[in-house]
């Protein structure tokens, strides 16, 4: 089963918020997900970014391949 870091949508209309997730690969943007490691809120000022590392870190090592965007987001995160 091929896993992603990625994230899924959640948030009214225009006002997104996002739970980032680990899923599989093949299962829907908001679908079914295997474990919630953080949330990103973009419309707040400033943009607020949160991750549970040690969930992530374990992820990665197992073999889940964050996208661009939650790797950009990791990046951020990891400088601060």
């Amino acid at each position: 089963m091929a896993l992603k870091i990625r994230l899924a949508r959640h948030g009214a209309k225009k006002r997104p918020y996002y739970r980032i997730v680990v899923a599989d690969a093949r299962s829907p943007r908001d679908g079914r997900f295997v474990d919630e490691v953080g949330r990103y809120n973009p419309c707040s000022d400033p943009q607020v970014v949160t991750f549970d590392m040690d969930k992530v870190d374990t992820w990665i090592k197992n073999g889940a391949q964050p996208t661009d965007t939650v790797a950009r987001l990791l990046d951020r995160v990891k400088k601060a």
